[in-house]
């Protein structure tokens, strides 16, 4: 008897992100498709990291995190958010924020539950979702031309006795779109109602442009007591690969989150945590001059691809530009992806995978937290088109 595997994601098929890095191996393309940057870490971090490896910081480390780690992401919060949280009960360290988010997601999501996404929506929400047997929800980002944002009416109408929970990203990855503190109390007035929790990934939370505040949910005293809130150390310090983020949430939230976490990996790599822990302590003013630093390379790749036949609204945050090819071609999207991809060597990532449905107009997502002569090269190359 043949025993055959019957999927529980029967629709999901290889992320787009790994087909895209893949197609620009084989192209020997450019690749701003996937979001990881072009330049290595801080010297000193790899040689705390260095340190750690040779000081016999090799062993499990503790379920939560690092008490060191841990404290010091307790200050950030405090510093940055007014927020006081407890290291110990508020604050746990998790495999990058993917392993955070599911494990949250799992936590909170039982069957039949609804869950609220925000489209374009990262594309591991919907998988985790699915896995704990849930329903996905999808609402547009509004477009009002000048910049994208949650739809509050359609919002309202969407929330429900079912809906378990309400997923935001912001700085939003793919469209670069932001919060104002207006947003947090709008937030907070559409879900008071309802028994939904909040779970805001903010990855990005300190790529932030033109002056602008990062609104984390930490901020707002009504939100946050329903709110697991999720970041990234590997978008903050050029280290996607480390994958070591963390989630900071209320006591009774924590609680729930670490019974999946300590069994989705258990701990986190432990020289690493102890390597960060110091490098926050002696570099307090790392992540607030990322803003600065990223906000250059966004205007440069937009002041070089100006020159070119596509259209596009400055990110207001993340490492990544959406570029509108309609005045190109009416190509759907992952066919055209793939077309530049192998046609003038530079990869991209198609809009509409991060849809339920198609969205307006005909947009790439190109990342550009690189050095400045694959920036020059891709745009010279776009700028051909």
């Amino acid at each position: 008897m043949r025993v055959t595997a019957e999927s529980k994601l029967p629709e999901v098929g290889t992320t787009i992100f790994a087909v895209m890095s893949q197609l620009a191996q084989e192209c020997d393309a450019i690749n701003l498709s996937q979001g990881f940057p072009s330049f290595d870490p801080d010297p000193e971090l790899l040689r705390l990291i260095d340190h750690y490896l040779r000081a016999g910081a090799n062993q499990y480390a503790p379920m939560p995190g690092v008490a060191s780690l841990r404290q010091a992401i307790a200050a950030k919060v405090d510093r940055l958010y007014g927020r006081s949280v407890d290291e110990d009960t508020e604050v746990t360290v998790c495999t990058g924020a993917t392993e955070g988010l599911f494990s949250a997601i799992q936590a909170l999501v039982r069957p039949g539950d609804e869950v609220i996404v925000f489209d374009p929506a990262y594309d591991s929400y919907e998988p985790a979702v699915t896995l704990a047997g849930g329903r996905t929800r999808h609402i547009p980002l509004a477009d009002s031309g000048t910049e994208s944002g949650i739809d509050w009416e359609r919002l309202a109408d969407t929330l429900n006795q079912r809906t378990r929970l309400v997923i935001l990203n912001f700085p939003q990855n793919p469209t670069g779109a932001v919060l104002s503190a207006d947003d947090l109390d709008k937030l907070a007035e559409a879900v008071r109602g309802s028994s939904a929790y909040l779970l805001s990934d903010e990855v990005y939370e300190h790529i932030i442009f033109d002056g602008v505040a990062h609104q984390s949910l930490l901020r707002h005293d009504e939100l946050w007591r329903r709110s697991l809130v999720l970041s990234s150390f590997g978008k903050t310090y050029h280290a996607t690969g480390w994958k070591v983020g963390y989630c900071v949430a209320p006591p009774e939230l924590t609680t729930e989150f670490r019974k999946v976490h300590q069994f989705t990996c258990f701990a986190v790599v432990t020289p690493i945590q102890h390597a960060i822990a110091d490098f926050m302590e002696k570099t307090p003013d790392h992540y607030t001059e990322l803003p600065a630093f990223y906000e250059a390379k966004r205007d440069r790749f937009c002041e070089l691809v100006s020159k070119s036949r596509f259209r596009f609204r400055p990110a207001g945050g993340t490492f990544f530009q959406l570029l509108d090819y309609s005045d190109i071609t009416d190509e759907p999207d992952v066919e055209y992806a793939r077309r530049l991809t192998r046609e003038i060597g530079v990869a991209s990532i198609p809009v509409s995978v991060f849809c339920e449905e198609p969205p307006a107009g005909h947009k790439l997502r190109f990342c550009f937290a690189k050095d400045d002569a694959t920036l020059e090269e891709a745009a010279n190359r776009l700028c051909q088109l």
